[in-house]
């Protein structure tokens, strides 16, 4: 059991590390003995991560010399570079396919379903279905999200995706007793949702009320071979859902999509560092939660000299937070951590103790 956790939660720290410079590893109670339960919390970066599989990485490289060579091509004759697997999602592998071809790698295909249509186009075309010389596909012109918590734009349709196709992904409630959720539907390449275009708001009202965190809300897209939008969200509680559909999903000439492309480059950097900020906030602002939430539901099983420590990393980390300080919070996070793992193990050896 502990091996399959750890597996899980390796695969879940990799899938991250794609989108986000390092990520947390935290798996409480991973096992015991005669001192008690044993704990393990980690952070991962992505650098670490690519010095980790650089060796896979390289051993790419030369495969693909060899394949323009035995083709009599040259990296400028490629008009387009598919990526084939979920592992070519990881940053460094496209920076690397990058520098071999001189040219981005083209996004627009799920890798983990390429192999797969290529045998289907292959097998048209073999069976005459398919005209070899020609394939026409649509594609989306910009990212497609919606706003989440702090104003960032999640995105669930990447741009360059190859339509008809659909996405969804859970979401839950920012608040205790949360009965309804704002859909603000987005469309660009910035992170922050303040910078991208609004295509659509609509609501889902009638959440059962419930702790945050709790209730789960399917949020759905799907676009048709004609470019419409269907956007929809679901209680997975309630079966209650609401939707919205957006006919004209861009709107934009090829100009005014280069040029938030292009911004969308400018200000990467900056936009990254924001997002980190304000998913740093975030993530202190659900420890918090949810080490009060424990810490009122086993106030008997915890030492006062527990408590007042515990309180004391909270309240440092609340004041980080009025602060904006970046650096504060980490730190609060890192000791916030600490101490609830401490009272995690005081609250499991009296609980064992009581059944004895």
């Amino acid at each position: 059991m502990a091996l399959q956790r750890l597996k899980e939660a390796a695969e879940k720290a990799k899938c991250e590390l794609s989108s986000s410079l390092e990520t947390e590893i935290n798996l409480p109670f991973i096992t015991a003995d005669a001192s008690g339960p044993k704990h393990l919390n980690a952070t991962l970066s992505r650098a670490k991560l690519e010095q980790l599989t650089d060796d896979l990485i390289e051993s790419t490289i030369e495969p693909c010399h060899k394949a323009l060579e035995d083709a009599k091509l040259k990296p400028e004759d490629i008009d387009e570079v598919i990526l084939v697997g979920g592992q070519t999602r990881m940053p460094k592998v496209q920076e690397t396919v990058k520098k071999i071809f001189g040219k981005e790698a083209n996004k627009g295909v799920n890798p983990d379903e390429v192999v797969a249509m290529g045998a289907a186009i292959q097998a048209g075309i073999l069976g005459g279905d398919v005209k070899k010389d020609i394939l026409l596909l649509d594609v989306t012109p910009l990212s497609l999200g919606i706003e989440t918590l702090g104003g960032v734009a999640t995105r669930l349709i990447e741009r360059n995706s190859t339509i008809p196709t659909s996405k969804s992904q859970i979401f839950s409630t920012a608040a205790d007793n949360q009965s309804a959720v704002d859909i603000n539907v987005l469309q660009g390449e910035r992170p922050m949702a303040k910078d991208d275009t609004s295509l659509g708001r609509f609501q889902l009202i009638g959440i059962p009320l419930a702790p945050r965190g709790i209730p789960q809300i399917e949020v759905s897209f799907d676009i048709d071979r004609n470019g419409i939008i269907n956007v929809k969200a679901k209680d997975l509680g309630t079966q209650k859902e609401q939707k919205i559909t957006i006919t004209a999903s861009s709107g934009l000439t090829d100009e005014e999509i280069d040029k938030k492309v292009k911004e969308a480059e400018q200000f990467a950097e900056e936009d990254k560092k924001l997002k980190e900020k304000i998913e740093l906030k975030n993530q202190a602002d659900t420890l918090i939660y949810s080490v009060e939430k424990t810490l009122k539901e086993s106030e008997d099983k915890i030492s006062e000299e527990e408590k007042t420590e515990i309180d004391e990393n909270i309240k440092d980390l609340k004041k980080a937070l009025e602060e904006d300080n970046a650096e504060n919070i980490k730190a609060g996070i890192e000791k916030l951590t600490a101490s609830s793992h401490k009272m995690a193990e005081e609250i499991y050896k009296k609980a064992t103790a009581e059944t004895q």
